[in-house]
């Protein structure tokens, strides 16, 4: 009986968490802010998945991931330039990589789910999920901002 209330009590604190962590995230404010039905609108299923539930693109499925023109990447929630091509590089994963972004263009969070804590990236303007930042990448930051494709625009320089 009494492993019974324990089960139900861990069930009880991990629901109050969980709202915890949606309710944090939804009272972060955004200068550019949608409704859920205007993101589903100009948004793909995909990319909706990715940019506005956190989720991920298959590995190797973006154009984006082999492609080194010269230019600027933009989030393609809301077109603020978030990562120029000087800092992208080919880091065999599968998604687009780079060791920095642009000044004032991202900012991070822990993401705790999978079991772990990682680096959760997102467009400072829009709150828009672009990836995760891993400290595996080259120098001169040591950083990997892994990033989802689909987060993304390209504009030439």
């Amino acid at each position: 009986m009494r492993q019974a209330k324990l089960t139900r009590r861990a069930a009880l604190l991990a629901g109050g968490a969980l709202l915890a962590v949606a309710h944090a995230r939804a009272a972060e404010s955004f200068e550019i802010t949608r409704s859920d039905a205007e993101w589903r609108a100009m948004l793909t299923p995909l990319e909706y998945k990715v940019m506005r539930r956190e989720g991920t693109e298959p590995a190797g499925s973006s154009p984006l991931d082999k492609f080194y023109e010269t230019g600027t990447y933009l989030c393609r929630g809301c077109a603020l330039p978030v990562y120029p091509s000087e800092t992208k590089y080919d880091s065999g994963t599968g998604w687009p990589s780079f060791w920095d972004a642009l000044p004032g263009a991202v900012a991070t969070k822990p993401d705790r789910r999978l079991f772990t804590v990682r680096t959760e990236v997102h467009c400072i303007r829009c709150g828009s999920h672009l990836g995760h930042v891993f400290d595996d990448g080259p120098k001169p930051t040591g950083k990997r901002h892994c990033l989802n494709g689909v987060s993304l625009t390209f504009r030439a320089a």
